[in-house]
């Protein structure tokens, strides 16, 4: 089993099927049978991790097992402590709050310009944090900077629990052995769900009343 650690670019979609607007993994990734574990947006940056086993992308990329996710954020605005601290607390957003994550504020990490370009008003200042969450919400992380007055400007996944973007440039990938860790976490993650469909088929059954069980009037 082998993982493939892709920094993909900005404008690129988390699948290999043709877009008619987006650049796809097609033209990037050349090894056969793998498949993203999780997604990311086409206007973000940074770690997508792709498996040649089911299992495996299932433990990655399932909510339950909370692999965590660092992002490097650029937000329109100076990032207060106040904000911060309700992005380490929870932020209520229309699905629901989330969950306690890890925020700070950061110096502007040492990377590639973003294609296109990040938009510009000289009036209005920007700033950098590092934020870890455990969940996968739809546009989480640009949702919740919105939500606590910083609009996201530009948004890199820096990793995914243990792995990392370092050493890859936009559109570069590596391929990596699975962990064993990773493998004993996937298996013991399958095993849990046939002990649980087993335990099902043994439910106890509702008799049904003479009568066909047809509802009363």
């Amino acid at each position: 089993m082998s993982l493939i650690l892709l920094n993909k670019p900005c404008g690129v979609i988390s699948q290999f099927s043709e877009h008619e607007k987006h650049s796809s993994l097609s033209e990037f990734i050349t090894d056969k049978n793998f498949y993203p574990a999780g997604r990311l947006d086409h206007d973000s940056e940074g770690l997508l991790i792709l498996t040649d086993e089911g299992k495996i992308q299932h433990c990655l990329s399932h909510p339950k097992h909370k692999q965590p996710k660092t992002y490097w954020v650029q937000v329109e605005g100076e990032m207060t402590d106040a904000a911060l601290s309700q992005l380490e607390s929870g932020v209520i957003l229309k699905d629901g709050k989330t969950l306690p994550a890890k925020a700070k504020k950061i110096n502007e990490p040492d990377i590639w310009p973003r294609d296109p370009p990040v938009r510009y008003r000289a009036e209005i200042p920007t700033s950098w944090c590092e934020l870890t969450i455990t969940e996968g919400k739809n546009r989480q992380v640009r949702r919740m900077t919105a939500a606590v007055g910083f609009p996201t400007l530009r948004l890199i996944r820096y990793s995914i629990g243990e792995f990392t973007i370092n050493g890859l440039s936009p559109g570069e990938w590596s391929k990596i052995s699975t962990p064993p860790q990773l493998e004993k976490q996937a298996n013991a993650i399958k095993l849990l769900g046939t002990t649980r469909h087993r335990r099902s088929n043994h439910s106890t059954r509702r008799k049904i009343p003479a009568g066909g069980g047809k509802r009363q009037r």
